[in-house]
């Protein structure tokens, strides 16, 4: 689970629509990038303007030193992928963007191989927690995240979404100030796979008013990502 599988187009049936919607639109390119993870049981769309991360970048700042035993470790137990709408997209707009109306979304998407004290331990409460920008559930977990530098915690929302073929998912937007830095606004997704092996994040980054003005374009992207995962196969 190291490299993620981007799909301009998609493939199969999709890139035949691809393909028949270009013909009907003229020279137009592709709408949108579409990405799913390697056992492609998790899948989103992003804007084809929207460009990847570095997947080696993006590895060196989750997991550390490529070499050693530890991060080779994690990232087995990791797919990862993400995405920046910035002109010069950069791994530190994952907590931080631009100032003003010049900031752009960012998108970061995981899918992890649980352990089995972690399947145990699965609920939506463990997902709203999960790394990165968890969403405290107690005071004293958010007075935690504030000596981390995540202050100014603030709900914007929270739904439980319909369970689908055993798939169970929670959505929550909300805003932290991270550091000495202006607020953000993040809008995670996560999903727990119906037989409670793999959990599934999508969290979306920018500053409020990015976050009001382009709300529309990150719904679109936030109902794309699903997750695919039959009980009995």
């Amino acid at each position: 689970m190291e490299r993620a599988r981007v799909k301009t187009g998609a493939v199969g049936t999709v890139v035949g629509a691809a393909v028949a919607a270009s013909l009907l639109s003229g020279c137009a390119g592709p709408q949108y990038t579409y990405v799913r993870d390697d056992a492609g049981d998790t899948y989103f769309k992003v804007p084809a303007s929207w460009r990847q991360i570095d997947q080696k970048t993006l590895d060196k700042e989750l997991f550390g030193d490529s070499g050693s035993p530890t991060a080779q470790l994690a990232k087995q137990a990791f797919w990862t992928a993400a995405f920046d709408a910035h002109d010069d997209p950069s791994i530190l707009h994952l907590i931080q963007g631009s100032a003003g109306a010049d900031d752009k979304p960012f998108v970061f998407a995981k899918v992890q191989k649980l352990t089995e004290d972690e399947q145990n331990a699965a609920s939506l409460n463990l997902l709203r927690l999960s790394p990165p920008m968890p969403v405290p559930l107690t005071e004293e977990q958010q007075k935690e995240f504030e000596a981390q530098g995540l202050s100014g915690f603030e709900l914007l929302a929270d739904e439980v979404l319909p369970i689908t073929d055993g798939v169970r998912g929670v959505r929550t937007v909300y805003n932290y100030r991270v550091g000495n830095g202006p607020v953000q606004t993040f809008d995670k997704t996560a999903y727990l796979s119906a037989d409670g092996a793999t959990a599934s994040t999508l969290l979306i980054r920018c500053s409020p008013e990015c976050y009001r003005r382009r709300a529309a374009e990150i719904d679109t992207i936030v109902k794309s990502f699903k997750v695919k995962h039959l009980i009995n196969p």
